[in-house]
């Protein structure tokens, strides 16, 4: 007789219930709970027994060669040669040399392990838990900071506001929006199919439940955006179609609007916060002879200058959430409309009332505007890393490109260090990386890439 079984288990996009028989995986039902699963799920029988799974270790075929003749190992021909199959017990054997040749004639921040990447959305096997911890063990590694979801933000929002997580973790609650809001204006539109994952795992998918209850409710929409399908067809959004990346020139024409308008919340601005003299002088063109006008604004972003006065107008009358979009940070001068955002806000008076003030991010992560319990969880200790050396995690390929050349960030002056071996578990960098190409041309740097993947094509 078969032993039909079902397992409970959570994934980065969803939970699902597995349908095991004799121990092989037979289906992936949706989580009972989960009145909007994700389909993404269901790719997971496919990876099982494909035939794109790596099934011994692995090695670029000209590294082994150098590495036989006693060669310093190059990368010249990464990416075009060959891999060719070894035992466990070599492949244990040449990366443990190779670790132990460059930090003995190189230095531990020789190795850059940053490995950015979700991978496992378990606790033990968090892929970048386990490097960390395995390397900090052998004297550390350069590191990477930050993250290509919302770099920009990470930097800019601490001076502005405070603590950066602590913000985007506990910001206004999508039930305080439903109870509380008016109108909600979303600069990059709220995409519920980037509302599908969550790291760490969700239990259940309720960010489309909760945007159909706040238009139900009353609350108008306004989906600012290139594309019009940002905003699912249930809530009605209004589309303003803006030209892409110009999202801080129509906020300004909006403040712009409040000022001449005298719809701004001066009261607020004395008593909450530093410097609106100099944002006003800049606004009105005082200070550099421009006035940030509709019109002036409607030249770049494609937005009628009607258009614009109209939505300063609506959200000044009614209680209003401003929302920008991960995706907004993920540009030249990305800090840009994230400051103009929270300025834009401000002039409202309405930051720390229900419902209204601004957001980062509703509907790029399930997470967002999530009121379950913030609370720490276990996690597999990583031990010290004695390396100071980091980048940005975006620059990679400036520092493979650049060993020893100096740049700059968040004030500080700080130095490139000379890459011999990159580290990578649970990740991809390609899949992150602006400008692949240039990428290309770094990856060639590097004596050694040791990466641990389970699939040709991740």
């Amino acid at each position: 007789m078969s032993d039909l079984k079902t397992h409970l288990t959570s994934t980065h996009w969803g939970s699902y219930e597995a349908v095991t028989r004799d121990g092989k995986l037979q289906g992936l039902n949706a989580f009972s709970r989960d009145q909007d699963p994700s389909p993404i799920g269901q790719g997971i029988l496919d990876t099982i027994d494909h035939t794109t799974r790596i099934k011994t270790p692995m090695v670029r075929q000209g590294w082994l060669e150098d590495k036989k003749a006693g060669r310093t190992p190059s990368g010249k021909n990464r990416g075009k040669e060959a891999f060719v199959s070894i035992s466990w017990d070599e492949a244990i054997a040449i990366a443990g040399d190779e670790l132990g040749r460059v930090i003995t004639n190189h230095g531990n921040n020789a190795i850059y392990a940053g490995s950015y990447g979700w991978a496992s959305a378990g606790r033990f096997h968090h892929a970048q838990s386990q490097i960390h911890r395995f390397l900090n063990t052998i004297g550390g590694y350069t590191k990477s900071v930050n993250t290509y979801s919302f770099a920009a933000a990470e930097v800019i929002f601490p001076h502005i506001l405070g603590h950066f997580r602590q913000f985007v973790y506990q910001q206004t609650s999508w039930p305080s929006i439903i109870e509380n809001a008016e109108l909600f204006v979303a600069f990059g539109g709220i995409p519920i199919k980037n509302a599908q994952i969550g790291q760490g795992g969700i239990g259940e998918h309720r960010q489309r439940q909760w945007m159909q209850d706040a238009h139900a409710n009353g609350v108008e929409f306004v989906n600012i955006s290139p594309i019009k399908n940002d905003a699912i067809d249930d809530i009605n959004a209004e589309w303003l179609a803006i030209r892409p990346n110009s999202d801080t020139a129509m906020m300004l024409a909006l403040c712009h609007v409040l000022i001449d308008e005298n719809l701004h919340d001066q009261v607020f601005l004395d008593r909450y916060t530093t410097g609106f003299d100099q944002v006003a002088a800049y606004i009105t063109g005082a200070a550099d002879g421009q006035p940030k006008t509709p019109e002036w604004a409607a030249g770049l972003c494609d937005i009628p200058a009607a258009s614009i006065r109209q939505l300063a107008r609506r959200m000044a009358s009614k209680r209003t959430m401003i929302c920008t979009s991960w995706s907004l940070s993920r540009q030249a001068y990305g800090e840009q409309p994230l400051w103009a955002g929270v300025t834009l806000a401000a002039m409202l008076g309405q930051i720390g009332l229900p419902g209204g003030g601004f957001g980062f991010g509703y509907s790029a992560v399930h997470t967002i505007g999530n009121l379950a319990n913030r609370y720490k969880i276990m996690a597999l200790p990583q031990g010290q890393n004695r390396v100071t050396d980091f980048i940005p995690v975006a620059r990679v390929a400036d520092m493979l490109l650049n060993p020893g050349g100096d740049f700059q960030f968040n004030g500080q002056d700080l130095t490139y260090p000379d890459i011999r071996i990159v580290y990578w578990a649970g990740g991809n960098p390609f899949h992150h990386h602006q400008d692949l190409n240039r990428l290309m041309t770094a990856w060639q740097k590097p004596d050694t890439v040791i990466v641990h993947e389970w699939c040709w094509n991740a």
